[in-house]
């Protein structure tokens, strides 16, 4: 009888609550807004001809490594960046490797590492979700080829300092450093002008926080030439759909948007935090278009009192040291005071408890 593999029969299946997500979504960390006019635009010119030919993604690829001053053969356009870690995965472990990961962190790190047969070690943030760079290091060892950092990291915003991550590349020069940059324009610090020099180091950014694009399901890898040919061979030619290919170049080209939209969320993320603080809730500082609040017992009850607002927000207390908390994304100012109403009087209702602020 046909059996799946038993690294794949023993993986805890990723199961997002996407259904029924009528409402303000601030649950995903997508965009509030949507993209720029100008995609939309790119959009309604195509024609079935465009949709009729397989996707022809180098072109492309090489304005984006033009928009990141990179050389085209240093990136690979992926499917989201999901498809980023499952290739690295694909490319560099095998059945016996250890991957790292500090936690809590984006699930799919530990998912596609143990699909390729590979042990996930586990490294359990500090106290307020400090980044644990002694306890990283100390385990590292010969079986190591994956680790891999979300910086800033979801779902608890907190960043981690270049030095460090340059640290971890050179302790562990036999393993694959991803850092995970979703979250880049709303942090404004990245690493991408050490790739090339670091030889383990890649980094990953994606067109559907900022940019508004999560629909299409585009990412980017960026890596040094000869480790990024190597994860070309294990990716589909036609990985990234030719819609998406289509409007890349008009989303690079209006970066007024998106940075005026990232500057929003900044401004909106300082809002929340007032509020928050003043509502006396636990949180912790975000770099990213989140905040990560600790409700307590009543989490459940508070992400139901928002949903019966319409507002959607996701529930992270099964999350590694995340007990009680649920995860608000940040969006334009209109659906930020939207929010802060909301949470007003869901706190007001529930009567919780004041915490001591993180």
């Amino acid at each position: 009888m046909l059996e799946a593999r038993v690294a794949v029969k023993n993986l805890q299946a990723y199961c997002p609550p996407l259904a029924g997500r009528q409402g303000l979504r601030l649950d995903f960390n997508e965009s509030t807004d949507g993209c720029s006019p100008r995609v939309l635009a790119c959009l309604r010119s195509l024609d079935a001809e465009a949709l009729a030919k397989y996707p022809e993604r180098a072109s492309v690829e090489a304005q984006v490594a033009h928009f990141l001053d990179l050389d085209p053969l240093q990136v690979l356009l992926t499917n989201g960046v999901d498809e980023a870690i499952h290739l690295i995965c694909s490319t560099f472990l095998e059945a016996g490797d250890e991957a790292l990961i500090v936690v809590p962190t984006f699930a799919m790190y530990g998912i596609f590492a143990s699909a390729e047969g590979a042990k996930v070690v586990e490294v359990p943030a500090g106290e307020d979700f400090a980044f644990p760079l002694s306890d990283l290091l100390g385990k590292i060892t010969e079986r190591t080829r994956f680790i891999a950092v979300a910086n800033p990291n979801n779902p608890t915003g907190a960043a981690v300092r270049h030095d460090l991550l340059l640290q971890i590349a050179q302790a562990a020069p036999h393993a694959a450093l991803l850092v995970d940059e979703a979250y880049f324009e709303f942090h404004g610090e990245t690493l991408i002008d050490h790739v090339g020099s670091v030889p383990n180091l890649f980094i990953a950014r994606t067109f559907s926080k900022a940019y508004g694009l999560a629909g299409l399901r585009c990412g980017i890898l960026a890596g040094p030439v000869d480790q990024i040919c190597a994860v070309r061979r294990v990716a589909s030619p036609y990985n990234v759909n030719a819609i998406a290919l289509a409007v890349l170049p008009a989303a690079l080209g209006d970066q007024q948007y998106v940075d005026h939209y990232a500057t929003e969320v900044r401004h909106n993320r300082d809002l929340l935090q007032q509020e928050l603080r003043r509502l006396g809730l636990q949180y912790w500082p975000s770099r990213a278009n989140f905040i990560l609040v600790r409700i307590g017992e009543a989490h459940a009850k508070f992400v139901a009192a928002l949903r019966a607002r319409g507002i959607l927000v996701r529930d992270r207390t099964s999350d590694p040291g995340c007990a009680g908390c649920v995860r608000l994304t940040i969006g334009s100012n209109q659906h930020t005071h939207t929010l802060i109403s909301a949470v007003r009087e869901v706190v007001a209702e529930l009567d919780l408890p004041r915490k001591v602020q993180a």
